[in-house]
């Protein structure tokens, strides 16, 4: 009876889980989303911690498998896991989200490689099928890569390690030959199992882990975060085979297929693939790396200037980049927004796919501001607008908005849509100094003769043109 029970819970919080994607895809509904989320996640906790007091204790016809004080130690780590992910979410700001899910994607890693390695200590080789070695190499492998690998994103989001792709000679075929090697191990593991294949396999793939997003630029990290984001979806399935556990499987699997998705998504916007982003992304630490093409003079404004034209601006359209999240400039421009539209101006906003260090970055920020949702618009729908804006305000945006990408074919970025923002009457861009996006590359929006540049932390000059207006 209890069985069953635990069957249908499990059952019931993974259609929680399919509404909770479905609820994330829009934003009015992202909230139920979340909630859906939350709730399917507390009953696959409950249930399982349920499944397991049986195990050990017992109850219900199942016999003992462990001893008392598992019990005890598994509410002491649930305790302790609580505890740290309060202080996380109340410490964290919206700006520092990316560089902890990345960090977040390193748990379900590492928790993949103990799954697979505790699975070897408790089930002796002799006694284990095929299928079931089969299964914990390959977690092993999933997890390790997923484990170093998110640590790596982790450090490169929190500005703790430099953005600028890692080149080692021939490092395409090393990452290729590490996949060959693991392939060959897990077969030999599965014919026949020796310790020795498991410490080899998961030392490759910690090192693979390592070497296969030091090798991918700062401009490419919205792709490696929800590519570590599939990672730990089949991670985590992995994991679920490997302790017979079916809502894991399911988990993972949603997690995992979503997450691939959206790495298509993310290397569609930017019109390259995943394979090349996996040989080798593109990225800098602000140095240009491009050519010294002299584009001309760029033309400064003040704010009282900006205030002036937003005064007699028919339409205006913000594009926010990483520069607005840096600057925590969110609500400052959502300030901006309410008094230009209680004015009569229209005012909208043209979110860029890889906008920020994350999938929907914009997005969230603009969400926490409380940005109106209807005035916040993809590229694909508000790009045919800008030859009939008055005024575009590019805060904190680069790469999303480089002519670039459409008029130099050499160009690192080159065929990468982008917001067409020049087409506008005028163009305001705020930015810190003349330095280059992570694409390393000069934007020559800058010199443009309708482009007018504001210089200095995007906050702080977005409140100035306010106290101008």
């Amino acid at each position: 009876m209890t069985q069953s029970l635990i069957t249908g819970s499990y059952i019931f919080a993974g259609l929680c889980f399919i509404l909770a994607l479905a609820g994330l895809s829009k934003h009015e509904s992202s909230k139920r989303g979340n909630i859906f989320g939350m709730v399917g996640m507390a009953i696959a906790l409950l249930f399982t911690i349920l499944g397991t007091v049986l195990k050990v204790t017992g109850s219900e016809g199942v016999a003992p498998s462990g001893p008392s004080w598992a019990i005890i130690a598994i509410l002491v780590a649930m305790a302790a896991g609580a505890v740290i992910g309060i202080f996380f979410a109340l410490r964290v700001e919206m700006t520092g989200m990316p560089e902890l899910i990345a960090l977040l994607h390193s748990f379900v890693g590492l928790t993949a490689v103990l799954v697979g390695w505790n699975a070897y200590l408790e089930v002796p080789l002799a006694d284990s099928t095929g299928l079931h070695r089969g299964e914990l190499f390959v977690g092993i492998f999933i997890g390790a890569v997923t484990f170093t690998g998110s640590i790596i994103a982790y450090l490169k989001l929190s500005a703790k390690m430099r953005s600028k792709p890692l080149m080692l000679p021939n490092h395409n075929v090393i990452n290729l030959a590490a996949v060959v090697v693991i392939i060959g191990l897990t077969v030999w593991f599965v014919l026949e199992p020796h310790l020795w294949q498991l410490v080899l396999v998961t030392a490759i793939s910690l090192a693979l882990g390592v070497h296969l997003v030091t090798s991918i630029g700062g401009g490419d990290m919205p792709v490696v975060v929800s590519m570590l984001n599939s990672y730990s979806g089949w991670a985590a399935a992995a994991a679920g085979f490997t302790l017979d556990n079916d809502l894991l499987i399911i988990t993972g699997a949603l997690v995992g297929s979503s997450g691939a998705y959206l790495s298509y998504i993310m290397c569609k916007a930017m019109n390259r693939s995943f394979i090349s982003v996996i040989a080798g992304g593109f990225g800098s630490d602000g140095e240009i790396t491009g050519d010294d093409k002299d584009y001309g003079e760029h033309r400064e404004t003040t704010a009282s200037e900006v205030a002036s034209l937003l005064t007699n601006a028919r339409s205006v359209i913000i594009t926010p980049g990483y520069g607005m999240a840096v600057a925590q400039a969110q609500a400052a421009v959502a300030d901006l927004t309410s008094k230009l539209r209680a004015q009569g101006v229209e005012v909208r906003f043209g979110i860029h796919p890889v906008a920020g260090r994350l999938p929907g970055h914009m997005n969230v920020l603009l969400a926490e501001a409380k940005v109106p949702y209807d005035v916040v618009l993809e590229m694909d729908e508000i790009n045919d607008d800008f030859p009939s804006t008055d005024v575009v305000l590019v805060i904190g945006a680069n790469d999303t908005v480089n002519p670039a990408a459409l008029d130099d074919p050499h160009s690192p970025i080159a065929g990468m849509p982008v917001l067409e923002v020049w087409n506008a009457t005028t163009v305001i861009v705020f930015k810190r100094s003349m330095n280059a996006g992570y694409a390393g590359v000069q934007n020559p929006l800058f010199f443009k003769e309708n482009t007018m540049m504001l210089f200095g932390d995007a906050k702080e000059r977005v409140e100035d043109i306010i106290r101008a207006l």
